[in-house]
């Protein structure tokens, strides 16, 4: 009984001799791997039993890289991705005709042999000796399935798979040694299953089950006669008897295939005339990898999945791990995405900009408490075409967005808002707000280092824009001069902190620079992913939670991957979070975004337009969702005034007027048949005043802070200012408001429930007699076109 190692099967020893016996007597070395036979001798004694003995004994066989499914949250395909088109099926599933027609053409003896053919070894020796070259192999289907497994390993590499498929007497010995491993270890019927799911078919096919959907889109058991005789002629050269570019070629090959069957006794010669008469009838399925593929402008969302898959450590501690585990494939990845969102994001987006418009959009929604990511849309298709893109506005660079985000305006300001309120400061706050302004002296920071104004001044969207103004109006017609005295009033560091809590960060991934333009109007690069989860913490109460896209990972083999979840901490006391709720539900009622309002739920948002209106914005959310919208430039060379977008004329562009439809569209759609719950909400007073400001509120009062682009938008119907006065913001007359004496009249105080910024309120002192000029906000100007800030 001959020996077995420990581990079972023979010895390096036993299996040189084996080997030995058959090869190196036969001269089958260089047959083997079709040389002539001159030299055999000569190379066949350069190898020895110790050299053999050497070779590792045990081949890994990697498991095979097969293509991975992405699916929406209800299951259904997203997209199909792959290395290497291939799926995995037992034997079973494969058609009895393809079984039979790879032996008979590959290796006919195989149930016959060992893992070398000793006959077929002799027949090739003799048959190039006899032609003075090399005409002819005898590899067996187990030495061509070593041979495939060592490709397999080489993956993309073009050295590794040069390595794995040079002939040479070293790759053959390596080779011949791991069949005989392969015999003993697997069995037939195995091996036979093994290569057919391994071997290449052409048309990017690896494996039969592929190769038969991809030229005749059916499954590999349903394969016919002819159909199994012509996949089968393909492994000899995939490129030359392809039959997609040349069925004439791919003809004959299958007809050598079906002749050599009925000469092996596989199927009768009458079958076989019947088969070769038959024409070759494609069905071709082409390609269909990567997230190009994907449905309902899904494209961008997959591939922000595969980006998240290749960065996040919990997939693999360095990149080349995970993407080693990316590229095997075989995965089944259930993500977070609605389809119904999704839908109503991008219809949304096609009514209102055209993927040839100068300008685009991106469309990203978020589920409150839970950092779902429901949807992520925009205009420019993913691909390679004109007026396509594979940059994905809607995230940051780190997943595949643009290098910095986009800017984003007044949608900033709630941040504020909610930084003050929770160091302290009441809703009712009020600030004097003149129209222009330079910025504060000097702002403390959080390291004790305050920024100092360089001489940069900024003003509201309009001359009529005068204050003082409280918190809820402020916020409703977007006042620029008035967050920026809030933030001058309770320092940078609130802000920084609550940014810091809220996930914002710059497009590039690094912490917002710290200066009262970008931590107020929102002069830096932010993606709409971002500011949609940052104000999906509003809608749940003050609870942050990370974004998250990937619900569960099943491998090929049934098991589940551990997936990055959705982490949640408290960003603001839910008392913060229900204020600005409240604040931002007036922003739709009656203020900035009243286009962009739902008539039927709950709702809440802002607006934003930049310097130059090269970004609009609208961002908001619902008690169960939240959604971000951006129009712009992506490279940001195009301001948006006298310009058509989605077939319409706009003489200018701001959040309320673009952004705020699509987002009103988008989330109507989304939501649409869902529950419509009540916000938390507080009582904010009014401020007493003797006259409302007036107008639609279109304009948002947004920008930078680094320069006006010195138009004005007419807030109010009557060409701007206040209802009933005409806009006339005259010195020293009586609008109400604190602060502002008429002349001849007491200088007031703060009024009773309202607080005021401390130094900020103009008038005379209290008792005195006021004039005109006494009752005026300091700063405050006159007659001024409003500028773009």
């Amino acid at each position: 009984m001959p020996k077995k190692r420990s581990g079972g099967g023979l010895t390096g020893t036993q299996q040189a001799a084996k080997f030995l016996g058959v090869s190196v007597l036969s001269g089958a070395v260089l047959a083997g791997i079709a040389l002539p036979a001159a030299g055999v001798l000569g190379l066949a004694a350069k190898g020895t039993v110790k050299e053999f003995d050497e070779i590792p004994a045990n081949l890994k066989q990697p498991p095979l890289s097969q293509r991975t499914t992405v699916l929406d949250a209800k299951g259904k395909t997203i997209a199909s991705i792959y290395s290497r088109d291939r799926t995995v099926v037992p034997l079973a599933d494969i058609s009895p005709y393809m079984q039979k027609a790879i032996i008979a053409i590959e290796d006919s003896r195989f149930y016959e042999h060992g893992a070398i053919d000793l006959k077929g070894v002799l027949r090739a020796l003799n048959k190039n000796a006899t032609s003075g070259g090399v005409t002819q192999g005898a590899s067996t289907l187990t030495q061509q399935y070593v041979k495939n497994v060592f490709v397999e390993e080489a993956g993309d590499d073009p050295e590794k798979v040069a390595l794995a498929t040079q002939q040479t007497l070293g790759r053959k010995i390596q080779e011949l040694k791991y069949a005989i491993q392969v015999e003993e270890e697997l069995g037939k019927k195995k091996i036979l299953e093994n290569y057919l799911n391994i071997t290449f078919f052409g048309q990017q096919a690896y494996g039969v089950e592929a190769a038969s959907k991809r030229y005749f889109s059916k499954p590999a058991k349903d394969l016919e006669l002819e159909e199994a005789a012509m996949l089968a002629g393909l492994v000899q050269s995939p490129s030359r008897y392809d039959p997609v570019n040349d069925a004439e070629e791919a003809t004959k090959r299958r007809n050598i295939v079906l002749q050599r069957m009925a000469e092996v006794g596989d199927i009768t010669r009458a079958e076989a005339e019947r088969a070769k008469a038959t024409e070759i009838n494609l069905k071709v399925s082409r390609p269909k990898n990567g997230c190009i593929t994907a449905t309902n402008g899904a494209g961008f969302f997959c591939d922000y999945v595969r980006a998240t898959f290749l960065s996040d450590p919990v997939f693999g501690k360095t990149k080349e791990a995970r993407a080693k585990v990316w590229n095997q494939g075989g995965l089944t990845i259930r993500t977070t995405l609605d389809p119904k969102a999704q839908k109503s994001a991008q219809s949304s987006i096609r009514e209102y900009v055209k993927k040839s418009d100068r300008v685009a959009s991106a469309v990203t929604m978020v589920e409150p408490g839970t950092g779902k990511i429901m949807a992520m849309g925009q205009s420019r298709p993913y691909g390679f075409g004109k007026n396509e893109t594979q940059i994905n506005y809607s995230v940051d660079q780190k997943h595949g967005g643009s290098n910095f985000g986009f800017p984003v305006g007044s949608t900033f300001k709630p941040f504020v808002a909610a930084a003050a309120i929770e160091s302290g400061k009441p809703a009712t706050q009020v600030y004097p707000s003149p129209y222009q302004m330079p910025y504060p002296d000097s702002i403390p920071t959080c390291d004790n280092k305050p920024w100092v104004n360089q001489g940069d001044k900024l003003e509201n969207e309009n001359s009529a824009e005068v204050g003082p103004y409280d918190l809820k109006e402020a916020m409703a017609l977007s006042v620029n001069t008035y967050f920026v005295q809030m933030v001058d009033d309770t320092g940078l560091c609130p802000v920084v902190e609550m940014t810091d809590k809220l996930g914002v960060v710059q497009g590039n991934g690094t912490k917002l620079p710290v200066s009262p333009s970008t931590l107020t109007l929102g002069s830096t690069g932010i993606s709409p992913l971002v500011m949609a989860n940052a104000y999906a913490t509003f809608a749940n109460r003050g609870m942050y939670c990370t974004p998250t896209a990937i619900e569960s990972i099943t491998t090929a083999t049934g098991d589940s991957l551990k997936v990055p979840k959705s982490s949640c901490k408290r960003a603001m006391s839910e008392r913060t979070a229900d204020t600005i709720n409240t604040l931002l539900s007036g922003v739709v009622e009656s203020g900035t975004g009243k286009k962009a309002g739902l008539p039927d739920r709950a709702n809440a948002g802002k607006t934003g337009t930049t310097d130059g209106r090269k970004n609009a914005w609208f961002a908001g959310y619902t008690p169960n969702l939240s959604g971000a919208v951006w129009v712009g430039s992506p490279s940001q060379q195009v301001e948006m005034v006298n310009i058509n977008i989605g077939g319409r004329y706009f003489p200018k562009v701001f959040g309320g007027e673009v952004p705020g439809p699509i987002w009103r569209e988008a989330m109507g759609g989304a939501l649409e048949g869902r529950d419509a719950p009540p916000f938390s909400t507080v009582h904010i007073p009014d401020a007493p005043k003797g006259e409302e400001p007036g107008g639609d509120g279109d304009g948002d009062g947004d920008g930078d802070g680094d320069g006006g682009d010195g138009d004005g938008d007419g807030r109010s119907n009557g060409g701007g200012g206040w209802e009933g006065d005409g806009g006339n913001g005259g010195n020293g007359q009586d609008d109400g408001r604190p602060g502002n004496g008429d002349g001849g009249g007491d200088g007031q105080g703060p009024l009773p429930g309202i607080s005021v910024g401390p130094g900020l309120v103009g008038g005379g002192d209290g008792g005195s007699q006021g004039n005109g000029n006494n009752g005026q906000m300091p700063g405050r100007t006159e007659g001024q076109d409003g500028g773009g800030r």
